[in-house]
Formats: structure tokens, sequence, C-alpha cells
């Protein structure tokens, strides 16, 4: 038995829902139920609900806004734990937020208050917790250059901790917490923003720049930033929209690659070969003597373009990252799909596409 000290909860919200539907709560809107499902709305819920999980050995799946869940059909044989914590604390320019917070609220409360740093990850769907799971990035910007401090409750030590920026192993996608998906359960993020006198953080992404009419590096005014990001995203089918089932995906389903320069050489004699010697694939600095290319361009140059498909699980009419549920999709129509275009993308251009959401329960 263990000695770890015993957070009360009602008795309603240790056991939860019995055979609770997950889809619902996903962005895909796919996947079976759970044995069990239990919200947490505090902390100390959350934690509570993890260490009951683990001492009696029952698989856990943490679930904040579901918009990096790729469920099974069958469901999930064990718990699933809603994080729908709250709180956004400003003190200063520094933030901190409850992991339960939608983050594209948390982004517009941002702005308001004048605050630079986040805007141009407005209206990326999920919570504040899987942030720093992800890295997430949009646009320029990326949670890793923000964030200070999350603090997580560490189930291997069974307690609560504080990691640093420096601890939490920030890179492309990923994170410490990514790495050891079964150890940490994110609590509180804290970030340290930017007054810059209601203008926006340096703009660093091209396409952002061109919309606003500026050169990248420049400043604009915050809202202007953010409402310039929101009609970006809503133009390739990325800020969700219940009516629009372009919108039912998980925004982009595959990481840009990363390449050596080995790699980057092999990859360039395949473009030649397929495409003509005056193709340029869109190539980017990854430090180290990497280069990231493009994800889109890879799988709209092997045939997969926009609405690709004629089942119940199809390519965005908008972006050809997104692959969307059409409304009477499963998971394995999406993953039948994704197969394709991962497998498509290689025979073409040697290059193994990689799932951004995390799957449950199922593999590509």
């Amino acid at each position: 038995m263990s000695d770890r000290p015993r957070t009360l909860v009602p008795v309603q919200e240790r056991h939860g829902e019995a055979n609770a539907p997950l889809a619902p709560l996903t962005t895909f809107r796919l996947g079976g139920p759970a044995n069990r499902l239990i919200t947490a709305t505090t902390d100390d819920e959350v934690v509570a609900a993890v260490r009951a999980a683990d001492d009696a050995g029952t698989p856990l799946l943490i679930i904040g806004g579901g918009s990096n869940l790729v469920i099974s059909d069958k469901g999930f044989d064990g718990t699933a734990l809603r994080i729908a914590t709250t709180g956004f604390e400003l003190d200063g320019t520094a933030l901190t937020l409850a992991a339960g917070e939608n983050w594209s609220d948390a982004v517009a409360r941002t702005v308001e208050a004048g605050l630079a740093g986040i805007e141009c990850l407005a209206g990326i769907p999920g919570s504040a917790g899987a942030t720093p799971v992800q890295n997430v990035g949009a646009y320029g910007q990326e949670v890793a250059t923000t964030i200070t401090e999350v603090t997580a409750y560490d189930r291997r030590a069974g307690e609560t901790v504080t990691l640093t920026n420096e601890q939490c192993g920030f890179a492309y996608r990923d994170s410490r917490f990514k790495q050891h998906p079964d150890r940490f359960v994110v609590l509180r993020v804290r970030l340290a923003l930017e007054d810059a006198g209601g203008l926006s953080a340096p703009l660093k992404y091209a396409e952002t720049a061109r919309a606003l009419g500026v050169e990248v590096g420049d400043r604009v005014p915050l809202d202007i930033a953010r409402k310039t990001v929101l009609a970006l995203r809503a133009g390739k089918g990325m800020v969700l929209d219940p009516e629009d089932h372009d919108t039912w995906s998980a925004g982009s389903f595959f990481t840009n690659p990363i390449l050596t320069e080995a790699e980057h050489a092999a990859f360039l004699e395949r473009v030649r070969d397929r495409l003509g010697p005056d193709t340029a694939p869109p190539a980017f600095p990854a430090g180290d003597g990497l280069v990231k290319t493009s994800a889109a361009w890879l799988i709209d140059r092997a045939g997969f373009t926009k609405g690709y498909g004629t089942g119940p699980a199809r390519i965005s009419t908008k972006h050809t990252l997104a692959l969307t549920n059409r409304g009477e999709a499963t998971t394995e129509d999406l993953l039948a799909l994704a197969r394709e275009v991962r497998d498509g993308v290689h025979a073409a251009f040697g290059i193994t596409l990689v799932n951004e959401p995390v799957t449950v329960g199922v593999s590509l």
C-alpha cells in the first residue's frame, strides 16, 4: 500500500462516468469509449485521479482539449482523465495558466492585456497544458521561447515538480513530456511575455509579414497580428468550426521533416528526377547542418492534393496537411488515408512522414 498523502475528492468525481464516449472530446470526433471518464477541475483532483489509477495499475489517458488525439475505434481500456482546471494569472508580464485553460482564449486575453509573445499562436485548438508537450508553434512562434517553467505531477516520483525551460527539453514539436508520456502530467504553465507598447513580437514568418504588408522582423499592433493569423488559419481550415468538416481534424497531421545534409542531397536528387531540374523544394536551416522541408509540399507533389479522397476521411479542401473526418468516418478510415499519404510520399521522395497527433490504441 502506498504511503503517499491522499487528497480527498467527492465520490462521484473519483468513480467518474462508466463506458464514456471519447469522440465528442476530440476535434476529430473519432474513437470509442473509455471504461471510465473522470473530469478534474482542480490540481488536487488531477493528482488524486492519477495516483488512484497508478496505485490500481489502471491504464490512464490524459485528455485536455482533445485536439491532438487519434483514439482507437475500440476506445480506451482504462480511465480517461479530462483536465478541466481553470486559472489565468497575470503578474506584470508573467503569465501563469492552468493546464485546462483554453489556449486560444488565453492568447486573446494576453493580446487584450497588451502583451506580446504568443499572439501568432492564436486559434490553435486545445488546452494550455498540451502546449509544452508538443512545443506548440505556428507562424514563427513556439511556446518554448516564452515558457519559463512547467509545474507537473511526476508519476514516477509520486510528487509535484517544477521544471525549468531547459529541463523541459524543448525541440521542434517535441519535449521531455512527449518523450516520457507516462511520467508527467502538466498542471500549470508559466510564460514570460513582453510589453512592447501594444506591438507584437518581431514577425518571423514570411507569410504573416506578406499578409500584413510589412517586412520580416517588423512589429505590428498586437490585435492586428492576432486577427491576421486567425484569418490565415481559417483560410486553411485550421480554426475549429462545428459546422465545417474541413476543421474536423487535428490541424497538421504530419510534422515537417528535418533532414541531414546527406538525406537532403538524396531528396533533391529524387525531386530532380521526378519534377525536373528547376524544381526547388522548400528548405529552412534547422541547426547543426540540418535542413527542414515542408510536409505540405511533399504531400501535394506526391499527388495528394487538397480534397483528396472519396471516402469519409479526406484531405482538407483548404490545406494538404489536414486530414479530416467528413462526418461519418472511423479511426480506421482516417488511418488508412494517413498511411496512403505517408507511403505515397516515401515512394515519391524517400522521406517518411511522422504523425504529429498522439495515437491511442492504434499506430500509423
